[in-house]
């Protein structure tokens, strides 16, 4: 609750200290009264509202400067509100470094929902070695895990990755579908695998886009969205003997942007229309996925 000097005046005497001076500012930021950039009172103002001396507001602002809560305390001119420091989760991170960790923290809940938009699931596969071997070792124990997958379709022409030189045949699209069907199936088994000896209730589900998705997407338990870009380049690969020139996309190199819907009501329409994005994807054009 805000401090005034009626409550002061109502509650008796008794000087408030600095600690007490500095939460009820922090009550303000928190509450949007203080924006950032707004000065605060001069510290006069403020110690006339508080009822004490300058030196306790004083005590008061440099706490709330160590907080980060203030700039420009000791400028002879009114402090300023700072701006918010940006959550480490909230920068952007390689996929690599950003999903494992993402994925673990997801796992911690009782039902595990995950649910990617995604070229190959090779990256995700990498990124779920850590929150399975959580499990194996006990110290992550959900109840159920359930997985649903979107990727291209085998049998359109996709837009990466394609040969620089187009020819008869096609052995970069029948390197990807190799690679799409070798890694979808690791997936299922590793997730089956880790359901039957840890007595939890798996459910893995693929289905197959007809267009070839430019960015990627996972949708964590319905309460954060990491979403990236295909970033394409022109590389070579050696597949049946020979150097392809390909134009490709690396998923582990695109940066993830994270939305969580406890960060804030943007976010958490983010989080919301891309769900609603997946769903709409999978219960329309998606066909279904049988995987050998």
């Amino acid at each position: 609750m805000v401090v005034t000097q009626e409550n002061v005046s109502v509650n008796g005497s008794r000087r408030l200290s600095s600690q007490e001076i500095a939460e009820a500012l922090r009550e303000r930021i928190r509450g949007g009264d203080l924006k950032a950039g707004d000065r605060l009172p001069t510290q006069a103002e403020l110690a006339e509202e508080f009822g004490v001396e300058r030196g306790t507001v004083r005590q008061a602002l440099r706490a709330l400067q160590e907080d980060g809560l203030l700039t420009n305390v000791s400028k002879g001119s009114p402090p300023r509100i700072a701006e918010p420091a940006p959550a480490r989760g909230d920068l952007p991170q390689r996929t690599m470094q950003a999903l494992g960790p993402r994925l673990t923290e997801a796992f911690s809940a009782p039902h595990v929902r995950v649910d990617v938009v995604c070229h190959t699931s090779e990256t995700l596969g990498l990124a779920l070695s850590e929150p399975l071997r959580l499990i194996q070792e006990g110290r992550l124990r959900p109840e159920s895990i359930e997985f649903r997958l979107l990727v291209p379709a085998e049998d359109i022409e996709l837009a990466f990755p394609v040969l620089v030189e187009r020819e008869e045949g096609d052995p970069v699209h029948r390197r990807w579908l190799e690679m799409r069907n070798a890694q979808a199936r690791v997936l299922r088994h590793n997730l089956r695998a880790v359901g039957s000896t840890h007595r939890i209730d798996v459910r893995v589900a693929f289905r197959s886009l007809p267009f070839t998705p430019p960015t990627k997407l996972y949708l964590l338990n319905g309460e954060e969205a990491l979403h990236g870009y295909y970033i394409l380049t022109r590389r070579a690969e050696e597949y049946e003997g020979r150097a392809l020139e390909m134009y490709d996309a690396l998923g582990f190199e695109s940066l993830l942007f994270s939305f969580l819907k406890r960060s804030g009501h943007r976010d958490a329409v983010f989080v919301e229309e891309a769900q609603k994005w997946f769903d709409a994807l999978w219960e329309t054009v998606a066909t279904e996925m049988t995987l050998s």
